[in-house]
């Protein structure tokens, strides 16, 4: 143990004097760290270089994420010692340097005897910053211990997901969102998916903003890829992990893997129950024919949500032979909830005078399940990248939710009731080939073929009590949409690289036709879209911890699910969200300048953006009738609304100013510009036109702190910061939220304790203020209130170092575009 905190000590001391050295005769000591046996770089290894003449000439700093390092010293005869705790210490005796050498790649290799005796602290860093990508490894993330993936996303910088589960990046909607590269189960509501999967199953999170030909086009903001843990330490080993929390939560998560030499049979399986509370507000103001006030109606809503889900999967990774394996995965998910919800109607006349309250009571069960089974083949001409990869995958997914609403008043005498039933059923098949062949280490070729093949039925129905106290259909809210989607894919691209300049040209092409029929009223609709997706990257390296990039795309976002069904919810009387069936498919035209820095202790990654975007949708409110009780309805739908320019500038900084503390840092700039005008006929037969030319400025930001405390206990602060912004009819709120963890290694480093709480200071909220020429109203939505969970992990023959040290194994090495 007092090697280790020597370590620690001369790690610092080095660094800091590393940081204030100002010789100007200085030359430099660049090098690589190796893993000898996996050929993996070692991030955060320990470089000393102390004079064998002067004792006070003594120098030093850790290696970067790719085992770089890169060290100014003055001219003078050292020794140099490589250090990385569990591994031998690799020493170069009397160095005579005169002018910068380069080292080359240095090669260590483990110490037996030094693991059996230390605890080993070396960590993945937190975030990888690429020019193509940013990577966020997630797997040991103390702050969302207890939670599931959409928990994990939105603690990504850039990421937000709203009370929806709508997943939105650089604060644009338009993402795809990718689990182990493919679409997942229940793509159609990709935020319930996510809320199934547990935290503890997530190993790391890939950021795409602006993807290569490569990819999918869906997504015109970009992808994000969540990366799944994959067992592949030698032998039986694996973990578990149970949590307890406060509002009423507890889960367990087990994962085990069984690797021999021609195989790899890995497992995962979970349970959780947790209760979560939200509530919202929407206060309106409505105004007659002449503009003056008529009345008021405030909406004030408590809710519950209950929910039990299992969550498993097995797979096996089967080597045929020394050329081709064989991977096969099969996943399964199910939860059931429970969510009643009462919303408080207070109804004013034009002068605030309380006219009557009503209470709207809403009992909800639903149920949601998930199967997705995957097979690979991979075979490799060679070692050198050479290998062909095809695939195929099917999803079944059914989501069922039943309601029973029943509106009462003061007196509690009935005043109306629903039942509302909704399902939805989804069955997609996906098969992809991708071919890669290296020229050489610095050219490579690439085609691929993707087919994918969604099916989705949604149907919704309302039974509502009659003047005679009798349940009968409401054919108003009755809908029946079928969802068809075929997506013929083709892509080729090339990468080479000349010095110190590397490019990647790539085109795609997609044949789309998409059946949208409404079986209710009979009405078919067929969309046939034919497409080219070019792409290309421009890269220049300054140094190697210094490069600058341009890259273009194009992208589109095709609407599904909820954004196109007519009808998908009831849960007010006058306040509801309703799909559109005729929309089309927004194109992107993408833009990017990059510009990424490393110094010794600090990473600068900044992007300078432009999107242009066609047949953009918009969001918009109109009031639609009244209701039964004479209250104008108020309708949420999307539109496809002419043109939307967006320009930003995003910045990532990570910053280790010591090795007990990290840091990194976002923030995002952005504004957007939408121009287009929108017609529609009220529910009085007229016909109104509203402008939605829109010029709205925003920012958002984090700032995430990691840092070891006495006692080595781990505490993460992560804040969170979007400012307001402007939109065509009102604006939305700027807000501020923290959360907070700490968490502890025991049991000689084969358990982790973690506590973290969730919206510390219970801020989290989206509040907005909407004008429409009917009405003027505020809205508050906090979906879920502050939650605080503990979690107890214990991994079982294997410590965390050997966890730690499979996932740099399993880091995918740098392919052409993390080149570029």
């Amino acid at each position: 143990m007092k090697a280790i905190n020597y370590v620690y000590c001369a790690v610092f001391a080095l660094a800091t004097s590393a940081a204030f050295s100002q010789e100007s005769d200085q030359v430099t000591v660049t090098g690589t760290v190796v893993e000898k046996t996996t050929n993996t770089p070692l991030e955060y290894a320990s470089i000393t270089i102390e004079s064998t003449m002067d004792s006070n000439n003594i120098t030093g700093d850790m290696s970067d994420a790719s085992g770089k390092f890169s060290i100014p010293v003055t001219p003078d005869t050292y020794q140099i010692r490589i250090e990385y705790l569990g591994y031998k210490t690799y020493v170069i005796d009397s160095k005579d340097i005169s002018t910068s050498v380069n080292l080359g790649t240095i090669l260590i290799e483990g110490d037996a005897e030094v693991l059996d005796a230390i605890v080993v602290q070396a960590k993945r860093a937190a975030v990888e910053l690429k020019l193509d990508k940013r990577i966020y490894n997630v797997s040991d993330d103390a702050m969302v211990k207890g939670g599931n993936a959409s928990d994990v996303l939105d603690n990504i910088p850039s990421v937000e997901v709203d009370s929806d589960g709508n997943v939105s990046l650089r604060g644009n909607e338009s993402v795809k969102v990718l689990i182990d590269g493919k679409p997942s189960g229940m793509a159609a509501n990709i935020g319930d998916a996510l809320k199934m999967i547990p935290s503890e199953s997530l190993d790391r999170v890939e950021v795409i903003t602006n993807p290569s030909a490569r990819y999918e086009a869906e997504g015109g903001a970009g992808i994000i890829n969540i990366i799944l843990k994959k067992g592949s330490n030698a032998g039986i080993n694996g973990s578990v992990t149970a949590n307890v929390g406060d509002p009423t939560s507890y889960g367990v998560n087990a994962m085990v893997n069984y690797r021999e030499d021609k195989f790899n049979l890995y497992s995962g399986l979970g349970y959780a129950k947790n209760k979560t509370f939200g509530n919202s507000l929407n206060e309106s103001q409505y105004f007659d024919e002449n503009g003056n006030t008529s009345s008021f109606v405030d909406e004030y809503s408590k809710s519950t949500r209950e929910r039990e889900s299992i969550n498993g999967n097995i797979g096996l990774d089967y080597n045929l032979t020394d050329k081709l394996t064989w991977t096969n995965n099969l996943n399964y998910r199910k939860s059931t909830g429970d969510n009643p919800r009462t919303l408080n109607y207070n109804n004013y006349d034009d002068d605030r005078n309380l006219l009557y309250r009503n209470i709207r009571q809403t009992e909800e069960d639903d149920f949601k399940e998930s199967v997705e089974y995957n097979t690979d083949f991979t075979y490799k001409f060679n070692e050198s990248g050479h290998q062909l990869f095809v695939s195929g995958s099917i999803n079944k997914n059914r989501d069922i939710e039943d309601s029973d609403i029943t509106t009462t008043n003061q007196a509690n005498t009935v005043l109306a009731q629903d039942v509302t039933s909704a399902t939805e059923n989804e069955l997609r098949h996906i098969a992809r080939i991708d071919y890669v062949l290296p020229f050489n280490e610095n050219s490579q070729f690439e085609a691929g073929y993707l087919g994918n093949f969604n099916e989705l039925n949604t149907k919704f129905n309302i039974n509502s009590l009659n003047s005679d106290g009798v349940l009968e259909p409401n054919d108003l809210f009755k809908n029946d949409l079928q969802y068809k989607e075929r997506v013929h894919a083709f892509y080729t691209q090339f990468g080479d690289k000349v010095n110190k300049f590397s490019y990647m040209l790539g085109l795609r092409w997609e044949a789309t036709e998409i059946d949208v029929n409404q079986m209710t009223t009979m009405d078919f609709n067929n969309k046939k879209y034919n497409n080219f997706f070019p792409s290309a990257f421009l890269n220049y390296e300054f140094t190697d911890g210094e490069n600058v990039t341009v890259s273009y795309s194009r992208r589109v976002r095709r609407p599904r699910g909820r954004m196109l069904n007519p009808v998908s919810n009831y849960s007010s009387s006058i306040n509801f969200f309703m799909g559109n069936p005729n929309l089309d498919p927004s194109f992107t035209n993408a833009l990017d300048f990059g510009y990424m820095k490393r110094w010794n202790q600090l990473t600068l990654n900044t992007s300078l953006y432009y999107n242009h975007t066609t047949d953009a949708t918009q969001f918009v409110r109109r009031v639609d009738g009244v209701n039964e009780e004479g209250i104008p309805v108020t309708i949420s739908s999307p539109i496809n609304l002419a043109t939307e320019y967006r320009y930003g500038l995003e910045l990532n900084l990570n910053y280790n100013p010591f090795r007990w503390w990290r840091m990194n840092a976002n923030a995002n700039l952005f504004q957007v510009s939408t121009r287009g005008d929108y017609t529609y006929v009220d529910f009085e037969g007229n016909s109104i036109t509203q402008n939605f030319d829109n010029d709205a400025f925003t920012w958002m930001g984090r700032i995430n702190s990691r840092v070891t405390l006495p006692a080595k206990i781990d505490w993460q602060t992560n804040f969170m910061y979007r400012g307001a912004q402007k939109t065509a009819q009102g604006k939305v709120l700027g807000n501020a939220s923290v959360n907070m963890s700490l968490s502890k290694e025991v049991l000689k480093d084969k358990a982790t304790i973690a506590l973290n709480v969730q919206d510390l200071f219970n801020s989290r909220k989206r509040m907005s203020e909407t004008q429409l020429a009917q009405a003027f109203s505020y809205s508050e939505m906090q979906w879920r209130e502050r939650t605080v969970n503990l979690a107890f992990t214990y991994r079982f023959n294997q410590t965390k170092a050997d966890v730690q040290k499979e996932q740099r194994k399993q880091q995918p090495s740098e392919d052409m575009e993390e080149i570029m």
